[in-house]
């Protein structure tokens, strides 16, 4: 088995992730901040540990800023929903996920107006483009920090001094970015951070973060028990209960925790610089490949561990699917929830094969997928 779909889900992940999760089912999964026996408290120090290696991984000085969610989806509607007002004006770019986009077409629906600012084919975007979409009445410049169709990564240093100096809110996506590039939130002038705890933090799923910088206050999605101010039935105010409510998921905020210490013990430029080179050997060995069209910036200087491609007149779905059932390489075809990214590349009626390597891919891993693309590339042009 060859798994290259780490855009997705990481796979496998980090064996302390494993036991720190199968540790905390079996030892202490009791509920956290509900009880004050020792098997609550624990959990609930076990869940603070991990907030304070979300906030160092980020340089977030106050840990109660983070708020667990469910993935980065969950992060990205409470961010969007609880700050957005109607007449408010959001800027985003041509590469979103539907993750983004669908909230705020939802909110379109409340008088809240949207800018598309395109990128070119390779995923690049123009400063200068998103200074012209700004107006009186912009609030918010939401944008991934990386695309999940082209690997392409955005200039989010420069885009959040643009935010800054024009009194803007800056949200970052980083679904494929946390964990393997380096992000400071005060770097980046950065308000509001979502990120899922599946991908590159190499936690479970069903894990999620919203960092909410210091100052900001959000309408609450949901309200609901929360272990603290029991004696009111009005939501708390205090972070991060204010957010989540209802019982979080300890042995999966657990295993996140395992992921990014595992990111720490390894550092994330190790891990970069390994898959770097995955991508770099995709790239350099497939551009010359007859019958394979390539997409993004093909430079892994450039961009995330991933890269999408198809072979001339096959569908993407039956090239992964023929990569699957004859050579057990698992890949993913289609339009992966971003169909803004496939239009700017004018892949939206075919989608593309998009391969995502990962730190615990190898070099014989990609030799292999590289001579399967090769096959099937041969044998569509005997046809």
């Amino acid at each position: 088995m060859i798994y290259l779909d780490n855009a997705a889900t990481t796979f496998p992940k980090p064996e302390r992730v494993y036991q720190a999760v199968d540790e905390c089912m079996r030892e202490y999964a009791a509920n956290p901040g509900r009880s004050g026996h020792k098997l609550s408290l624990k959990a609930g120090r076990e869940i603070y540990k991990t907030r304070e290696l979300v906030a160092k991984l980020f340089n977030i000085s106050n840990p109660m800023q983070l708020i667990f969610t469910s993935n980065a989806t969950d992060s990205l509607n409470l961010a969007l929903k609880g700050i957005l007002n109607p007449s408010d004006h959001v800027i985003v770019s041509s590469l979103e996920h539907n993750s983004l986009i669908r909230p705020l077409k939802g909110l379109s629906e409340k008088s809240i107006s949207l800018s598309v600012v395109k990128c070119n084919p390779e995923g690049s975007i123009n400063l200068d483009d998103i200074q012209k979409a700004i107006n009186p009445n912009t609030r918010m410049i939401a944008m991934t920090h990386a695309s999940n169709v082209l690997g392409t990564i955005l200039p989010l240093k420069e885009i959040g001094e643009l935010c800054r100096k024009n009194n803007l809110l800056f949200l970052i996506d980083a679904s494929q970015t946390a964990g393997i590039c380096h992000i400071d939130v005060n770097e980046m002038a950065c308000d509001f951070l979502a990120a899922p705890g599946h991908k590159s933090l190499l936690g479970p799923q069903g894990t999620g973060i919203l960092y909410i910088k210091e100052g900001l206050e959000l309408r609450t999605l949901k309200e609901g028990g929360t272990g603290s101010k029991s004696e009111e039935i009005t939501q708390p105010l205090i972070l991060p209960d204010r957010y989540e409510s209802g019982t979080l998921n300890t042995p999966g905020i657990v295993g996140l925790g395992a992921g990014i210490e595992f990111i720490f013990s390894e550092t994330s430029e190790k891990i970069r610089a390994h898959e770097k080179r995955l991508t770099q050997y995709l790239i350099d060995e497939l551009k010359q490949v007859r019958g394979v069209t390539l997409y993004g910036p093909c430079d892994s200087r450039k961009q995330v561990a991933v890269l999408s491609f198809n072979i001339e007149d096959r569908d993407s779905s039956e090239t992964a699917y023929l990569l699957d059932d004859e050579y057990d390489i698992y890949v993913r075809s289609g339009l992966h929830c971003a169909p803004l990214a496939h239009k700017t590349i004018g892949t939206l009626e075919s989608g593309t094969v998009r391969l995502s390597p990962g730190y615990f891919n190898t070099e014989d891993e990609i030799l292999k997928t590289i001579e399967a693309i090769k096959t099937l590339s041969r044998q569509k042009a005997s046809i």
